[in-house]
Parts: structure tokens; sequence; C-alpha cells
């Protein structure tokens, strides 16, 4: 019988990992921003926005991409509140 193989604390990269954004201001209320990343088999890493509370979340399709995950990262941290506020308002109107 096999061994099974050792696991660390890391995730598989190919898992979809969720990350917290600070919080979105919309029409006086503060809505829940988060990123969900992960690794494609083609080895390129992906992602998608998250907003709202769990009962009503609505997501864009992977609209980041990147060659590795800091460069993932850099595309996370050249959003703006108002691009968030825009895809968000697309999304509700």
């Amino acid at each position: 019988m096999p061994a099974q193989p050792v696991r660390y604390g890391r995730p598989d990269p190919a898992d979809p990992v969720i990350h917290e954004l600070p919080p979105l201001r919309w029409a006086g209320e503060s809505v829940v921003v988060q990123v969900e990343i992960r690794r494609d088999a083609d080895g390129m890493w992906r992602g998608r926005l998250l907003f709202g509370a769990e009962e009503a979340v609505r997501s864009t399709a992977e609209i980041l991409c990147a060659v590795s995950e800091p460069e993932l990262w850099l595309a996370v941290s050249c959003l703006n509140s108002h691009h968030l506020r825009d895809l968000y308002r697309s999304m509700t109107e």
C-alpha cells in the first residue's frame, strides 16, 4: 500500500483562496469585497472579485490574470475604490 504524501500548511494553489479587501461604501452601506484567486492548470494565476455577504454574493468573471501570484496582487492593488464601485454598480443595476 503506497504511503500518503506529506502535506504541509500550504494549500494546493489550484484550489481557490478567498482574501478580504477593504469594504466598499455604496448607498450609505458597507459592502464586503473579497478576491478569489487560484492557479490554473496552465500555470497562470486568475482571480475574480466577490461583493456582498454570504447570502447575496455577486461575483465577476475571472477578470484578473497574471503570470505569477505577486503580479496578480499588483493588479488587485491597482484597483482603486472607484473601479470597485463601478464594478459593483454594474452588477446591481
